[in-house]
């Protein structure tokens, strides 16, 4: 029998590049049409300084006023210091906290203003909040496979903070493609290696992409052994810290048409196509 993928809907990153607000409102009618397609996880919003992203400034009054009476999905939100920490963990209906750790010293200190030193002390903080909140953390390596800085990257340098990470007590990790720059290759060659060598580490793939590189991304990822997957509806997004021109996120529909060929995907196929409808109507008003 087949290990269930898991597939992590991301309209958090999809929305917070976005420079014109998009209204409350709007983000709830399409956060909620998601929670009805049965992903394991929605990344539903941050709770990072406004000044950063302002986009997910209404992070909390979103999180109020979702109905979560008919949904399995879990809800996973983007943090970036303890403060950030503290604040998700108010909200008992959080079940994640997401914590970008880049391996590149470059992108760690455009993204969270701290040293990759620093990083790791904040992170053991995150733990050990998260912990007393009975919430998990999902750490992402970011730039994961490679970065545009000149920083030193290598499958032994991965190999190495993933060894740090899992004494740290990191229980799910994944791998991000910050700026597209994996290819099948080295996917292959992280996700083989180290899955095996840390089997009570949950990995996912973050990976962001073409059009036309998706599904040997994907492909090498799932044969490897990775069975968590992040996605963005339509592929909309990417990181608005990593460089001017967006790369896009991987296409929810394309994970989908994947999996389902696998057969190992569970999702309401009509459900999702509403949820497609509804990011079709935001993004094309919202720019």
């Amino acid at each position: 029998m087949k290990k269930p993928v898991k597939i992590i809907e991301c309209p958090r990153d999809a929305m917070q590049g976005i420079k014109q607000f998009i209204p409350t409102a709007k983000k709830i009618q399409y956060i909620q049409s998601l929670l009805r397609v049965g992903f394991d996880t929605i990344d539903f919003g941050s709770f990072v300084s406004p000044k950063a992203i302002p986009q997910m400034v209404d992070t909390a009054e979103v999180l109020a006023q979702l109905d979560l009476s008919k949904t399995n999905s879990k809800l996973l939100s983007i943090i970036a210091n303890t403060r950030g920490a503290n604040d998700a963990c108010k909200h008992p209906e959080i079940d994640f906290l997401g914590y970008p750790f880049s391996i590149s010293e470059n992108f760690q200190m455009r993204n969270t203003h701290k040293t990759i030193a620093e990083s790791v002390h904040t992170l053991q903080e995150i733990l050990n909040i998260a912990d007393a909140s009975n919430k998990q953390v999902v750490v992402y390596i970011s730039m994961g496979f490679g970065n545009p800085y000149g920083d030193p990257w290598n499958v032994d340098i991965v190999g190495e903070w993933t060894e740090k990470l899992a004494t740290m007590g990191v229980k799910i990790l994944s791998l991000s493609d910050t700026v597209g720059t994996s290819n099948p290759e080295s996917i292959d060659y992280l996700f083989s290696n180290l899955i095996p060598k840390y089997p009570n580490i949950e990995f996912g793939a973050h990976l962001h992409t073409t059009p036309t590189t998706w599904f040997e991304k994907v492909d090498a990822a799932y044969n490897a052994g990775c069975y968590r997957f992040d996605g963005a509806v339509q592929g909309f997004g990417g990181c608005p810290m990593a460089t001017d021109e967006l790369t896009g996120n991987m296409p929810t529909e394309k994970l989908l048409s994947y999996f389902t060929s696998k057969h190992n995907n569970s999702l309401n196929a009509m459900s999702f196509e509403s949820a497609y409808n509804e990011a079709s109507k935001i993004f094309k008003n919202y720019h």
